[in-house]
Protein backbone atom coordinates (compact mmCIF):
# COMPACT_ATOMS: atom_id res chain seq x y z
CA UNK A 1 0.00 0.00 0.00
CA UNK A 2 3.04 2.60 -0.19
CA UNK A 3 3.08 4.74 -2.63
CA UNK A 4 -1.02 5.19 -2.68
CA UNK A 5 -1.92 8.74 -3.87
CA UNK A 6 -4.84 10.84 -1.92
CA UNK A 7 -5.98 14.29 -1.61
CA UNK A 8 -6.72 15.72 1.73
CA UNK A 9 -6.94 18.76 3.30
CA UNK A 10 -4.11 19.71 6.05
CA UNK A 11 -5.65 20.88 9.76
CA UNK A 12 -2.19 21.50 11.59
CA UNK A 13 1.97 21.46 11.84
CA UNK A 14 3.44 18.61 13.72
CA UNK A 15 6.05 19.42 16.25
CA UNK A 16 8.64 18.18 13.43
CA UNK A 17 7.00 20.56 10.98
CA UNK A 18 5.11 18.38 8.72
CA UNK A 19 1.41 18.96 7.69
CA UNK A 20 -1.08 16.85 9.94
CA UNK A 21 -4.35 15.72 8.03
CA UNK A 22 -6.73 12.85 8.85
CA UNK A 23 -7.37 10.05 6.53
CA UNK A 24 -10.39 7.94 6.94
CA UNK A 25 -10.48 8.46 10.72
CA UNK A 26 -6.99 8.04 10.59
CA UNK A 27 -3.83 10.60 11.11
CA UNK A 28 -1.70 11.35 8.67
CA UNK A 29 1.88 13.54 8.58
CA UNK A 30 2.64 14.81 5.60
CA UNK A 31 5.97 16.23 4.76
CA UNK A 32 5.88 19.83 3.19
CA UNK A 33 2.33 20.26 3.61
CA UNK A 34 1.16 23.42 5.41
CA UNK A 35 -1.99 24.10 7.51
CA UNK A 36 -5.16 25.19 5.38
CA UNK A 37 -3.96 23.56 2.48
CA UNK A 38 -5.12 21.22 -0.01
CA UNK A 39 -2.58 19.13 -1.26
CA UNK A 40 -2.34 15.54 -3.16
CA UNK A 41 0.12 13.23 -1.48
CA UNK A 42 1.27 9.82 -1.59
CA UNK A 43 1.96 7.50 1.26
CA UNK A 44 5.75 6.84 1.78
CA UNK A 45 5.46 4.54 5.50
CA UNK A 46 2.42 2.94 7.05
CA UNK A 47 2.27 2.82 10.81
CA UNK A 48 -0.77 1.14 12.96
CA UNK A 49 -1.59 4.54 15.02
CA UNK A 50 -0.78 7.10 11.91
CA UNK A 51 0.83 6.94 8.51
CA UNK A 52 3.53 9.18 7.31
CA UNK A 53 3.29 10.45 3.50
CA UNK A 54 4.88 13.14 1.18
CA UNK A 55 3.28 16.34 -0.44
CA UNK A 56 3.21 15.80 -4.36
CA UNK A 57 1.67 18.53 -5.28
CA UNK A 58 -0.37 21.90 -3.25
CA UNK A 59 -3.43 22.28 -4.91
CA UNK A 60 -4.33 25.13 -2.90
CA UNK A 61 -1.68 26.59 -1.12
CA UNK A 62 -1.51 28.56 2.32
CA UNK A 63 -0.84 32.55 2.11
CA UNK A 64 2.37 31.64 4.61
CA UNK A 65 3.95 29.55 2.19
CA UNK A 66 7.02 31.06 0.51
CA UNK A 67 9.41 29.50 -2.06
CA UNK A 68 12.65 27.35 -0.52
CA UNK A 69 15.41 29.70 -1.02
CA UNK A 70 17.81 26.13 -1.11
CA UNK A 71 18.22 24.49 -4.37
CA UNK A 72 18.71 21.16 -1.80
CA UNK A 73 15.68 21.75 -0.30
CA UNK A 74 13.13 18.63 0.08
CA UNK A 75 16.21 16.46 -0.37
CA UNK A 76 18.92 17.48 2.76
CA UNK A 77 17.48 17.12 5.89
CA UNK A 78 18.96 20.29 7.59
CA UNK A 79 16.07 22.41 7.31
CA UNK A 80 11.99 21.69 7.44
CA UNK A 81 10.51 24.82 7.07
CA UNK A 82 11.76 26.88 4.54
CA UNK A 83 8.72 26.92 2.75
CA UNK A 84 7.14 28.60 5.20
CA UNK A 85 7.18 32.22 6.35
CA UNK A 86 9.72 32.93 9.16
CA UNK A 87 6.85 34.78 11.20
CA UNK A 88 4.73 32.00 10.70
CA UNK A 89 7.38 29.30 11.55
CA UNK A 90 7.88 31.48 14.95
CA UNK A 91 4.26 31.49 15.57
CA UNK A 92 4.16 27.46 14.94
CA UNK A 93 6.98 27.07 17.64
CA UNK A 94 5.11 29.09 19.99
CA UNK A 95 2.35 26.86 19.60
CA UNK A 96 4.25 23.76 20.08
CA UNK A 97 5.76 25.46 23.88
CA UNK A 98 2.45 26.50 24.61
CA UNK A 99 0.98 23.05 24.02
CA UNK A 100 3.98 21.06 25.86
CA UNK A 101 3.45 23.16 28.64
CA UNK A 102 -0.30 22.67 28.90
CA UNK A 103 -0.03 19.07 28.15
CA UNK A 104 3.99 17.75 29.80
CA UNK A 105 3.71 20.13 32.78
CA UNK A 106 0.52 21.22 33.68
CA UNK A 107 1.49 24.45 33.63
CA UNK A 108 0.86 28.45 31.73
CA UNK A 109 3.20 31.34 32.10
CA UNK A 110 1.66 34.13 33.46
CA UNK A 111 2.76 36.63 29.94
CA UNK A 112 4.47 35.47 27.37
CA UNK A 113 7.53 36.94 25.91
CA UNK A 114 7.75 38.76 22.86
CA UNK A 115 10.00 35.60 20.20
CA UNK A 116 13.75 36.48 20.00
CA UNK A 117 14.76 36.34 16.53
CA UNK A 118 17.59 37.07 13.99
CA UNK A 119 18.51 37.09 10.58
CA UNK A 120 17.46 33.31 9.25
CA UNK A 121 19.72 33.05 6.78
CA UNK A 122 23.92 31.96 7.01
CA UNK A 123 23.23 31.60 10.63
CA UNK A 124 25.23 28.39 11.47
CA UNK A 125 28.78 28.64 12.89
CA UNK A 126 29.14 24.92 14.05
CA UNK A 127 28.06 22.36 11.96
CA UNK A 128 28.84 18.02 11.35
CA UNK A 129 29.18 17.50 7.86
CA UNK A 130 28.86 13.97 6.75
CA UNK A 131 31.24 12.17 3.91
CA UNK A 132 30.49 9.47 1.73
CA UNK A 133 33.17 8.27 -0.82
CA UNK A 134 30.68 6.44 -3.14
CA UNK A 135 32.67 4.14 -5.71
CA UNK A 136 29.71 4.12 -8.19
CA UNK A 137 29.08 7.48 -8.53
CA UNK A 138 32.93 8.15 -8.65
CA UNK A 139 32.85 10.81 -5.88
CA UNK A 140 32.56 11.88 -2.72
CA UNK A 141 29.83 13.44 -1.22
CA UNK A 142 29.30 15.74 1.28
CA UNK A 143 26.55 17.65 3.08
CA UNK A 144 24.01 16.74 6.13
CA UNK A 145 22.04 13.94 6.26
CA UNK A 146 19.16 13.07 3.38
CA UNK A 147 15.07 13.37 5.17
CA UNK A 148 16.01 9.81 4.57
CA UNK A 149 19.06 9.38 7.37
CA UNK A 150 20.60 6.28 5.25
CA UNK A 151 22.13 8.77 2.59
CA UNK A 152 24.23 11.70 2.48
CA UNK A 153 22.87 14.61 1.05
CA UNK A 154 24.97 15.76 -2.28
CA UNK A 155 25.55 19.31 -1.41
CA UNK A 156 26.56 22.45 -3.71
CA UNK A 157 25.78 25.00 -1.57
CA UNK A 158 23.84 25.66 2.16
CA UNK A 159 22.13 29.00 2.82
CA UNK A 160 21.49 28.39 6.32
CA UNK A 161 25.67 28.16 7.11
CA UNK A 162 27.72 31.09 7.72
CA UNK A 163 28.70 31.79 4.26
CA UNK A 164 32.78 31.22 4.65
CA UNK A 165 31.90 27.55 4.32
CA UNK A 166 28.14 27.67 2.66
CA UNK A 167 29.07 29.33 -0.47
CA UNK A 168 31.96 26.69 -0.84
CA UNK A 169 30.73 23.45 -0.11
CA UNK A 170 31.22 22.95 -4.20
CA UNK A 171 35.02 23.35 -3.89
CA UNK A 172 35.33 21.18 -0.46
CA UNK A 173 33.44 18.52 -2.36
CA UNK A 174 36.35 18.68 -5.08
CA UNK A 175 38.99 18.57 -2.03
CA UNK A 176 37.70 14.97 -0.80
CA UNK A 177 37.64 14.05 -4.37
CA UNK A 178 40.94 14.94 -4.99
CA UNK A 179 42.62 12.79 -1.36
CA UNK A 180 43.41 9.74 -1.68
CA UNK A 181 42.57 8.79 1.68
CA UNK A 182 38.52 10.35 1.02
CA UNK A 183 37.26 7.06 1.83
CA UNK A 184 38.45 7.05 5.38
CA UNK A 185 36.89 10.84 6.43
CA UNK A 186 33.57 9.94 7.66
CA UNK A 187 32.77 13.82 8.69
CA UNK A 188 33.83 17.16 9.07
CA UNK A 189 33.31 19.36 11.96
CA UNK A 190 32.82 23.13 10.90
CA UNK A 191 33.51 26.01 13.87
CA UNK A 192 33.78 29.76 12.85
CA UNK A 193 34.78 32.28 15.61
CA UNK A 194 34.84 36.12 15.30
CA UNK A 195 38.28 36.01 12.89
CA UNK A 196 38.60 32.37 11.51
CA UNK A 197 36.90 29.54 10.60
CA UNK A 198 38.09 26.00 11.21
CA UNK A 199 37.14 22.35 9.29
CA UNK A 200 38.14 19.37 11.50
CA UNK A 201 38.35 16.42 9.57
CA UNK A 202 37.81 13.20 11.20
CA UNK A 203 39.84 10.49 9.37
CA UNK A 204 40.02 6.58 10.80
CA UNK A 205 43.12 5.75 8.87
CA UNK A 206 46.85 7.80 8.75
CA UNK A 207 46.48 10.37 5.43
CA UNK A 208 49.07 10.39 3.42
CA UNK A 209 51.46 13.38 3.18
CA UNK A 210 50.14 14.35 -0.45
CA UNK A 211 46.77 14.50 1.23
CA UNK A 212 48.10 16.84 4.12
CA UNK A 213 49.62 18.81 1.42
CA UNK A 214 46.23 19.26 -0.41
CA UNK A 215 44.21 20.19 2.84
CA UNK A 216 46.81 22.70 3.87
CA UNK A 217 46.64 24.09 0.37
CA UNK A 218 42.82 23.85 0.38
CA UNK A 219 42.81 25.49 3.98
CA UNK A 220 45.28 28.32 2.48
CA UNK A 221 43.62 29.58 0.01
CA UNK A 222 39.72 29.42 1.57
CA UNK A 223 41.16 31.04 4.48
CA UNK A 224 39.95 27.64 6.71
CA UNK A 225 42.41 26.72 9.32
CA UNK A 226 42.62 22.73 9.08
CA UNK A 227 42.54 20.29 12.17
CA UNK A 228 42.79 16.57 12.07
CA UNK A 229 41.19 14.12 14.45
CA UNK A 230 42.96 10.61 14.25
CA UNK A 231 40.96 9.06 17.09
CA UNK A 232 38.72 10.57 19.98
CA UNK A 233 37.67 14.37 20.44
CA UNK A 234 41.37 14.54 22.51
CA UNK A 235 43.06 13.80 19.23
CA UNK A 236 42.11 16.55 16.94
CA UNK A 237 46.01 18.27 16.24
CA UNK A 238 46.31 21.84 13.96
CA UNK A 239 47.82 20.88 10.21
CA UNK A 240 47.73 24.49 9.38
CA UNK A 241 48.32 26.73 10.64
CA UNK A 242 50.37 26.14 13.46
CA UNK A 243 48.22 27.64 15.93
CA UNK A 244 44.44 27.85 15.78
CA UNK A 245 41.92 30.22 17.81
CA UNK A 246 38.70 30.44 18.06
CA UNK A 247 37.11 33.00 20.33
CA UNK A 248 33.86 35.04 19.72
CA UNK A 249 33.39 38.53 21.63
CA UNK A 250 30.83 39.34 23.89
CA UNK A 251 30.99 43.24 24.07
CA UNK A 252 34.10 44.05 26.45
CA UNK A 253 34.59 40.34 26.65
CA UNK A 254 35.87 37.85 24.54
CA UNK A 255 35.73 33.83 24.22
CA UNK A 256 38.32 31.09 23.69
CA UNK A 257 36.62 27.70 22.71
CA UNK A 258 38.04 24.62 21.05
CA UNK A 259 37.15 23.57 17.61
CA UNK A 260 34.97 20.39 18.62
CA UNK A 261 33.52 22.48 21.83
CA UNK A 262 29.66 23.15 22.63
CA UNK A 263 28.75 26.72 21.21
CA UNK A 264 25.54 27.95 20.71
CA UNK A 265 24.62 27.43 16.88
CA UNK A 266 23.46 31.16 16.08
CA UNK A 267 25.80 33.89 16.75
CA UNK A 268 24.16 37.16 16.30
CA UNK A 269 20.77 35.04 18.26
CA UNK A 270 23.34 34.51 21.08
CA UNK A 271 24.18 37.77 21.44
CA UNK A 272 20.36 38.64 21.87
CA UNK A 273 19.73 35.91 24.11
CA UNK A 274 22.36 36.72 26.53
CA UNK A 275 20.95 40.45 26.85
CA UNK A 276 17.60 39.08 27.09
CA UNK A 277 18.38 36.57 29.42
CA UNK A 278 20.26 39.25 31.75
CA UNK A 279 17.03 41.72 31.83
CA UNK A 280 14.95 38.70 32.91
CA UNK A 281 17.77 37.98 35.55
CA UNK A 282 17.89 41.14 36.59
CA UNK A 283 21.43 40.73 38.36
CA UNK A 284 21.91 43.44 40.62
CA UNK A 285 25.38 43.90 42.51
CA UNK A 286 24.89 41.57 45.90
CA UNK A 287 23.56 38.73 43.73
CA UNK A 288 24.99 35.37 44.44
CA UNK A 289 24.10 33.72 41.05
CA UNK A 290 24.22 29.95 40.28
CA UNK A 291 25.00 29.16 36.19
CA UNK A 292 24.24 25.79 35.88
CA UNK A 293 25.28 23.95 32.76
CA UNK A 294 27.40 26.84 32.25
CA UNK A 295 29.97 25.65 29.32
CA UNK A 296 32.61 27.89 28.73
CA UNK A 297 30.94 30.56 30.28
CA UNK A 298 28.39 32.19 28.24
CA UNK A 299 26.18 33.36 30.40
CA UNK A 300 28.30 33.24 33.69
CA UNK A 301 30.74 35.74 32.57
CA UNK A 302 28.30 38.60 31.37
CA UNK A 303 26.42 37.92 34.55
CA UNK A 304 29.64 38.13 36.61
CA UNK A 305 30.04 41.83 35.54
CA UNK A 306 27.23 42.71 37.39
CA UNK A 307 26.44 40.56 40.20
CA UNK A 308 28.53 40.07 43.51
CA UNK A 309 29.30 36.57 42.84
CA UNK A 310 28.85 33.76 39.96
CA UNK A 311 29.29 30.05 40.66
CA UNK A 312 29.21 27.87 37.05
CA UNK A 313 29.24 23.99 36.85
CA UNK A 314 29.61 21.86 33.84
CA UNK A 315 29.83 17.70 33.25
CA UNK A 316 32.83 19.01 30.69
CA UNK A 317 36.00 19.41 32.39
CA UNK A 318 37.63 20.72 29.23
CA UNK A 319 34.44 23.36 28.98
CA UNK A 320 35.47 24.47 32.49
CA UNK A 321 39.04 24.88 31.93
CA UNK A 322 38.25 27.32 28.78
CA UNK A 323 35.55 29.12 31.45
CA UNK A 324 38.73 29.88 33.74
CA UNK A 325 40.52 30.87 31.09
CA UNK A 326 38.29 33.43 29.66
CA UNK A 327 37.10 34.98 33.02
CA UNK A 328 41.18 35.62 33.87
CA UNK A 329 41.63 37.03 30.35
CA UNK A 330 39.16 38.98 31.24
CA UNK A 331 40.15 40.47 34.38
CA UNK A 332 37.09 38.76 36.00
CA UNK A 333 37.65 37.52 39.84
CA UNK A 334 34.23 37.30 41.09
CA UNK A 335 33.21 33.90 39.47
CA UNK A 336 34.15 30.15 39.87
CA UNK A 337 34.03 27.25 37.71
CA UNK A 338 33.46 23.61 39.01
CA UNK A 339 33.18 20.83 37.38
CA UNK A 340 30.18 18.37 38.76
CA UNK A 341 27.84 15.79 37.55
CA UNK A 342 24.21 17.19 36.97
CA UNK A 343 22.52 14.31 36.25
CA UNK A 344 23.63 12.68 39.70
CA UNK A 345 22.42 13.98 43.14
CA UNK A 346 24.42 17.43 43.98
CA UNK A 347 23.87 17.25 47.18
CA UNK A 348 27.12 16.30 48.43
CA UNK A 349 29.02 19.18 46.36
CA UNK A 350 30.28 22.20 47.87
CA UNK A 351 28.31 24.44 45.23
CA UNK A 352 25.05 23.03 45.93
CA UNK A 353 25.78 23.29 49.51
CA UNK A 354 26.11 26.93 49.32
CA UNK A 355 23.54 29.83 49.23
CA UNK A 356 22.39 31.53 45.74
CA UNK A 357 19.76 33.56 45.19
CA UNK A 358 19.16 33.37 41.54
CA UNK A 359 19.92 30.03 39.16
CA UNK A 360 20.16 30.48 35.30
CA UNK A 361 19.89 27.04 33.90
CA UNK A 362 21.09 25.99 29.85
CA UNK A 363 20.82 22.08 30.35
CA UNK A 364 21.02 19.70 27.20
CA UNK A 365 17.92 18.26 25.29
CA UNK A 366 17.33 15.74 28.20
CA UNK A 367 16.46 18.81 30.58
CA UNK A 368 17.53 19.32 34.73
CA UNK A 369 14.91 16.20 35.87
CA UNK A 370 17.98 14.68 38.44
CA UNK A 371 18.94 17.78 39.57
CA UNK A 372 15.69 19.07 40.28
CA UNK A 373 15.09 16.23 41.83
CA UNK A 374 16.94 17.62 45.05
CA UNK A 375 17.31 21.40 44.35
CA UNK A 376 17.03 24.55 44.45
CA UNK A 377 16.70 24.84 48.20
CA UNK A 378 14.54 27.74 49.87
CA UNK A 379 17.10 30.08 49.30
CA UNK A 380 16.57 30.38 45.61
CA UNK A 381 13.87 33.55 44.50
CA UNK A 382 14.16 33.01 41.12
CA UNK A 383 15.01 30.86 38.24
CA UNK A 384 15.78 31.08 34.14
CA UNK A 385 15.73 28.33 32.22
CA UNK A 386 16.86 28.34 29.10
CA UNK A 387 15.64 25.68 26.95
CA UNK A 388 16.68 23.55 23.98
CA UNK A 389 13.79 21.20 24.12
CA UNK A 390 10.27 21.74 25.09
CA UNK A 391 9.17 18.64 26.42
CA UNK A 392 12.15 18.76 28.74
CA UNK A 393 11.33 22.39 29.66
CA UNK A 394 7.35 21.54 30.15
CA UNK A 395 7.90 18.92 32.26
CA UNK A 396 11.00 20.49 34.36
CA UNK A 397 8.55 23.60 34.39
CA UNK A 398 5.53 21.18 36.56
CA UNK A 399 8.98 20.15 38.93
CA UNK A 400 9.38 23.62 40.00
CA UNK A 401 5.88 24.68 40.05
CA UNK A 402 4.27 22.04 41.67
CA UNK A 403 6.93 20.61 44.11
CA UNK A 404 9.25 23.70 44.71
CA UNK A 405 6.85 26.66 44.74
CA UNK A 406 7.53 28.80 41.72
CA UNK A 407 5.85 30.53 39.92
CA UNK A 408 6.16 30.45 35.89
CA UNK A 409 6.08 34.31 35.55
CA UNK A 410 6.90 34.05 31.90
CA UNK A 411 8.29 32.41 28.59
CA UNK A 412 8.68 32.56 25.54
CA UNK A 413 10.70 31.46 21.83
CA UNK A 414 13.87 32.30 20.76
CA UNK A 415 14.72 31.24 16.73
CA UNK A 416 18.41 29.51 17.59
CA UNK A 417 17.62 27.44 14.38
CA UNK A 418 15.38 28.93 11.88
CA UNK A 419 14.05 26.95 8.90
CA UNK A 420 13.95 23.60 10.82
CA UNK A 421 11.75 22.45 13.86
CA UNK A 422 14.00 22.71 16.45
CA UNK A 423 12.01 24.92 19.52
CA UNK A 424 15.10 26.56 21.56
CA UNK A 425 13.16 28.96 24.68
CA UNK A 426 13.13 31.27 28.00
CA UNK A 427 11.29 30.91 30.96
CA UNK A 428 11.54 32.68 34.25
CA UNK A 429 10.51 31.09 37.92
CA UNK A 430 10.12 33.18 40.49
CA UNK A 431 9.09 32.26 44.22
CA UNK A 432 6.83 34.56 46.29
CA UNK A 433 8.58 35.71 49.60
Amino acid sequence: MRHVQFQTQISDLSHDGRGVARVDGKAVFVADALPGEHVRARIVRRHRQFDEAQCIEVLQASNERVAPRCPHYGVCGGCALQHLAPPAQIAAKQRVLAENFARIGKVEPQRWLPPLTAEPWGYRRRARLSVKHVPKKGKTLVGFRERDPRFVADLSRCEVLDSALGEKLDALGALLNSLEGAAAIPQIEFSAGDDQRALVFRHLQPLSPADRGRLTAFGREHGFAILLQPGGTDSVQALFPENVRLHYRLDDLDLDFAPLDFVQVNARLNAKMIAHALQLLDPQPHDRVLDLFCGLGNFSLPIARRVGFVCGVEGEAGLIERARGNAERSGIANAEFVVGDLAADPRGSAWARSSFGKWLLDPPRTGAAALLEHLPDKCVRRVVYVSCHPGSLARDAGTLVQRHGFGLSAAGVMDMFPHTAHVESIAVFDRDA
